[in-house]
């Protein structure tokens, strides 16, 4: 009796309809993985570093099925998805190409022998790093014959271990998806060496129906989810596999006794992300991190604020979060924007504030006398502005020769009474990146000027070591 592989790829296809948090996704994994999936599909890397940690943690929280991550046909990708996901137990890369000419054209924008040889070059990349790599055909069964025969033919010579041929159309009859697979056996007898998984959408409701159909055929693998997706039903294939295994002479890892219960607890888990999805977009004050979110948590968090934290500003800006986590119950998203002004990317002070002069009243324009020293070198600049702060950051604009954008400005109040201490940060936007500033001071302009320097400083130190 063969054993017939599931992977489930529910959270690769998530990430349209549903708001995840990387808590969720890691709990999701674990419940797959107590299931008895085989491989659990995640998705690609596109910001290298939120999800690298990502792929990173559900490696690390995973400890029997698979993990699978795709990578980018121009090979960009493979070094950094497999530096994430080597840390599982089972790593897996999966390379992933279309068949069908018109998403070869139009959506990759290549030509059928480069595309033969994209496949051939980035298989035959992650087979030097992984021994575990899958080739997806994806629209297989409405490409060209030749051109899907020579690819696949491509990507087993190049070190493919599993060769999965997808429907992605959905609108094979389960006798129709058997008979292409029985052609593909015929033309490629290489494909017996491998492992042949199908992937049917479900388009016209078909997908249960059509990858048993498979299994019967040959297969060995089959691609499903956990949540309904447009995917076929990984219960209702566990079940039937379980109920038909003599008549298939197949049979899954799936733990039976656990599936309804696993199962409702993933869905759970993304009705609560398809409530995150509607009510998305609210203000971000709304939202908080406690002691018990981890590392990840407070990476995402960041990453919403706007940051794109380094490894070592991650580990800075988490260690304060922990000590501020520890005293107080909730830390919000303005705490949190302190603590990175606070802590990440700090730099040697190529401008610092020396003197400045603030004149303002009901019957004149706010005027913004500012001096500072660059490198040790005084430099000052006068400017009128509509208002205190407004004429203090004009005024460093003109001294400096550099304009950003003002992504925002906070003001809190961090001790009570006259003398009260007044802490601001400052959000400058370069080159689409942000990169923010603190300043303390019983004086608003001062704290705003000091936090305005920091930010710009942290831009300027940036830029030349570029």
């Amino acid at each position: 009796m063969k054993e017939i592989r599931l992977s489930d790829a529910t959270m690769k296809q998530i990430s349209e309809d549903f708001v995840l948090s990387f808590k969720e996704k890691i709990e999701f994994a674990k419940l797959l993985d107590r299931l008895g999936v085989d491989i659990i599909e995640l998705e690609g890397i596109s910001n290298r570093r939120i999800d690298s940690l990502r792929i990173k943690s559900i490696a690390a929280a995973v400890t029997e099925s698979s993990i699978a991550a795709p990578v980018e046909l121009n090979g960009e990708s493979i070094e950094a998805t497999w530096a994430a996901l080597k840390l599982a137990k089972h790593p897996r890369l999966q390379v992933v190409a279309p068949m069908s000419a018109v998403r070869i054209e139009y959506l990759y924008h290549k030509k059928p022998d480069a595309m033969l040889e994209a496949i051939t070059e980035t298989v035959a990349k992650c087979a030097s790093l992984s021994a575990d790599v899958e080739f997806i055909a994806e629209d297989a069964t409405r490409g060209e014959e030749e051109f899907l025969t020579a690819a696949i033919k491509a990507a087993i010579s190049a070190g493919a271990t599993t060769v999965t041929l997808s429907d992605t159309a959905g609108t094979m009859l389960p006798t129709e998806l058997s008979d292409f697979i029985c052609r593909q056996y015929e033309l490629i007898p290489e494909l017996r060496d491998v492992c042949l998984g199908i992937s049917a959408s479900n388009v016209i409701s078909m997908a249960d129906a059509s990858s048993i159909a498979a299994v019967a055929c040959g297969a060995e693998q089959i691609t499903a989810a956990a949540y309904p997706i447009e995917l076929a039903s990984l219960s209702n294939i566990a079940r039937i596999l379980a109920a038909k295994g003599d008549t298939l002479d197949a049979h899954s890892t799936v733990r039976m006794t656990e599936l309804g219960r696993i199962i409702a607890q993933i869905e759970r888990i993304c009705q609560t992300g398809k409530t995150a999805q509607r009510t998305s977009g609210g203000e971000a004050d709304d939202l908080f991190l406690t002691l018990h979110d981890d590392i990840s948590a407070v990476t995402v968090a960041a990453a919403k604020l706007g940051y794109d934290l380094s490894e070592e500003d991650t580990v800075k800006v988490y260690g304060a979060f922990r000590e501020i986590a520890e005293k107080k119950e909730r830390v919000g998203l303005k705490e949190l924007d302190a603590i990175v002004a606070s802590y990440a990317m700090q730099v040697p002070p190529i401008y610092k504030l020396d003197t400045y002069l603030i004149t303002s009243g009901n019957t004149v324009s706010a005027t913004a006398h500012i001096k500072l020293t660059k490198n040790g070198t005084p430099v000052e600049g006068v400017y009128m502005g509509d208002g205190s702060i407004d004429a203090a950051f004009q005024a460093i604009e003109r001294i400096t020769g550099c304009h950003y954008e003002l992504d925002d400005f906070q003001l809190q109040a961090v001790t009570e009474g006259r003398e009260a201490m007044g802490q601001t940060v400052v959000k400058l936007r370069s080159a689409g990146k942000v990169y923010s500033g603190r300043g303390i001071s019983t004086d608003i302009v001062g704290a705003g000027i000091q936090a305005y320097l920091s930010a710009l400083n942290k831009i300027i130190y940036e830029e030349e070591a570029e």
